[in-house]
This record gives C-alpha cells, sequence and structure tokens, in this order.
C-alpha cells in the first residue's frame, strides 16, 4: 500500500502532467543560425535513401545541419545499450530523422528501435495515413491518423516461463502513460482541426488493462470540451477500415501499443505500403522522425530504394519544428513526382526510376 506521502507525490506529478503541453520541440539554433538535426541512416538501404533526403533539403535550402549519430548498440548488464556520446547528441539537439535499422530475431540484442523509444522516452507515435494522388489502390478516399502509446503495452518486455512449454507475457497499462499519450492525441486533433478522438480497445475482454486505457482517454477528454471522445472495439475498426476507410478521415484515432502496431500497418496497406508512410514517435523532450519499412538488404546499393517514406517523414519532423514553408515545398515536390508518371516512380510502386532519379525529378520541382 501506498503511504500518504507517496500518495501526495503520485497525485502532483499527475497535476503537472495536467498542466504541460506535451510534446512541443524546444531545440535552439547553431552559431550558423541553422537547427542542428542528427541523422541515424540506418541499415541496408537505409545509406541511399538517408542520401536522398539531404540532397533534397540542401537543394530546398533547408536551414538543417545534419550531424550523422552511431546507433551501434552494446550490451550492458544484459540491457541493450546505446552509445553515451550518440545520447548525449540527440538529447542536445532534441530532434532526429531515423532511417530503417534491422531488427535482430530471438535471442540477442533487443530491438534498436524499441531501443530508442525506451532511451528518449518516445511515448507516442503518430502515423498519418494519405491517398496519393497518381497512385492507384483500391481506395481512393484514404486519410487517417493514428496515435500508438509507444512504451508500454504487450512491448513492455516483461514476460517469463512459468513451467517448461508455459510463457506468460504481461501486458502493462499504466493510468501515467495511457493519460500523457491522450493528451497528447487530444492536443494534435485540436491542431489540425478535427472534431473527435476515437479511442480503440478491446475493453470488453481485457476489462482492467485496456478498461484503464479507455478510462484515461475519457478523463483526460473532459479537459477538451471542443473534441467528442468516441470509442471503438479493435476488431471492428479492422473491419470497417478495410470496407470503407472513408469515415475515419474526421477522427484521430488513439490506441495502446499492439493495437497501434498492426493498426498502423493495415492503414499503409490501404495507400500503397509502408514505402509511403510517415512516421514521428514524440517524446516531452526528444522526437525522432522514421521510415518504418524495412531495411530490405536484398535490394540495397542497387539504386532501388524508394526514399518517399523518410521523405515524408522528414516533413512531418520540419511541421514539428515549425519550418512548415520548407515542409510543404518539399511535399508538394515529392507528391507531384510520383503523380506525374511510372518514369518518376521507384519499382516498388509499378515505375521505373532509380533512387537517384527519383531524387533529381523531386529536386527539379523545388
Amino acid at each position: 500500500m501506498l503511504s500518504s506521502k507517496n500518495l501526495m507525490r503520485t497525485a502532483l506529478r499527475a497535476q503537472r502532467t495536467y498542466a504541460t503541453s506535451v510534446a512541443k520541440f524546444t531545440g535552439q539554433k547553431n552559431a550558423n543560425g541553422h537547427y542542428t538535426v542528427n541523422i541515424i541512416e540506418g541499415d541496408g538501404i537505409g545509406i541511399e535513401i538517408s542520401k536522398a533526403v539531404k540532397d533534397i533539403y540542401k537543394a530546398a535550402k533547408v536551414p538543417i545541419d545534419w550531424d550523422p549519430v552511431d546507433v551501434t548498440p552494446s550490451l550492458v548488464d544484459g540491457r541493450t545499450t546505446l552509445p553515451a556520446e550518440t545520447v548525449k547528441r540527440i538529447n542536445k539537439n532534441k530532434i532526429a530523422l531515423k532511417g530503417p535499422l534491422a531488427t535482430p530475431v530471438g535471442k540477442g540484442h533487443q530491438s534498436l528501435n524499441l531501443t530508442l523509444r525506451k532511451t528518449f522516452n518516445l511515448f507516442a507515435n503518430v502515423r498519418p495515413c494519405k491517398s496519393i494522388v497518381g497512385y492507384e489502390t483500391p481506395y481512393s478516399n484514404v486519410d487517417t491518423v493514428l496515435i500508438r502509446e509507444n512504451t508500454e503495452g504487450e512491448y513492455a518486455g516483461i514476460e517469463h516461463t512459468v513451467v517448461p512449454g508455459v510463457v506468460q507475457s504481461i501486458k502493462l497499462i499504466t493510468r501515467d502513460a495511457s493519460q500523457r499519450v491522450a493528451r497528447y492525441a487530444f492536443e494534435y486533433a485540436r491542431s489540425i482541426g478535427k472534431k473527435k478522438v476515437l479511442v480503440v480497445h478491446k475493453a470488453t475482454l481485457m476489462k482492467y488493462g485496456d478498461g484503464l486505457f479507455l478510462e484515461s482517454v475519457s478523463q483526460v477528454g473532459q479537459e477538451f470540451p471542443d473534441i467528442e471522445v468516441v470509442t471503438e472495439i479493435i476488431d471492428n475498426t479492422c473491419l470497417r477500415m478495410v470496407q470503407d476507410p472513408a469515415p475515419y478521415k474526421d477522427v484521430v484515432m488513439v490506441m495502446p501499443n499492439l493495437y497501434g502496431d498492426i493498426m498502423s500497418d493495415l492503414s499503409s496497406g490501404l495507400i500503397g505500403g509502408l514505402g509511403l508512410t510517415p512516421s514521428g514517435n514524440m517524446g516531452d523532450d526528444v522526437s525522432i522522425f522514421e521510415a518504418v519499412h524495412g531495411s530490405a538488404p536484398d535490394i540495397a546499393g542497387k539504386g532501388l530504394a524508394n526514399p518517399t517514406a523518410l521523405l515524408l517523414s522528414s516533413v512531418m519532423m520540419l511541421r514539428h519544428m515549425s519550418l512548415n514553408s520548407y515542409a510543404d515545398k518539399i511535399e508538394k515536390a515529392v507528391l507531384d513526382t510520383i503523380a506525374s508518371g511510372p518514369e518518376n516512380r521507384t519499382g516498388d510502386l509499378k515505375g521505373t526510376a532509380t533512387t537517384q532519379s527519383f531524387t533529381d525529378a523531386v529536386i527539379s520541382r523545388l
């Protein structure tokens, strides 16, 4: 049982959380009048698509100085740990752009993506998905925004063997984390003019865990009387989304970690795949924007990679930094290039362009 002193501390922490606007960029300009942004180029095709972003930013004269950092992990007391110098530099600059990192299968190092989220307390993953004009899919009316709690749920990493052949994995849901991601979802909805926050859950079965998440979002929603809180069970959301995604353009969806992981990929599939989907991981101090597709080692170095996802993630980053005019210019150039025809689209989009020719086509449209 908590002592009265501990209960008071918990209440004060909650009060401070309610009073603070979350995930605002606080980076400072350097001596050149530019912002320093750390870049994690990644594995496989990461080198090529990161170069494409840097070339386009140079042509667009974006006031950013890139600072590459190494995220080669080490095991410290059995925990996957990033280089101390890298952590120091990202904490200083408050912002990073990340290419794809290979995830080890089975034993060994923990996923570097998960390590980054834990190291910098990146509590919300933001994934917008919007149909691309000029690239046809079975759906032409997709315009969704999904916000995923990024630190706990089934991904908290709490599991053990009860007896041989029986494994128990703990789904961790806390009020603090749930309210924090909820508050970000409401603030995000307000910032883009959406009037509803949709809570996706399975509280019908996980009455305590998902029930607490649902209750937490509803409580935070009372602070935002201009935004309606609606709810939906996860399986129903999946069904309705693939039947007709149009109704979801009016809401910002928020959900626990595992559901968000699944639903964000489902949404990406509606617009043509992960190669077209931007993503941002938001923290109170640091935010990291990333391409969520894989490192594709089979095509690395062949000039076949599509840099669109990383480019659009960097556009999200620029808007987070309030560099909106540069974001608009680059986004328009990218989308106009894709819409211009298969000669300017990479192979994953049924085109014939190389990574370099796609990059050149974007630059020509700046």
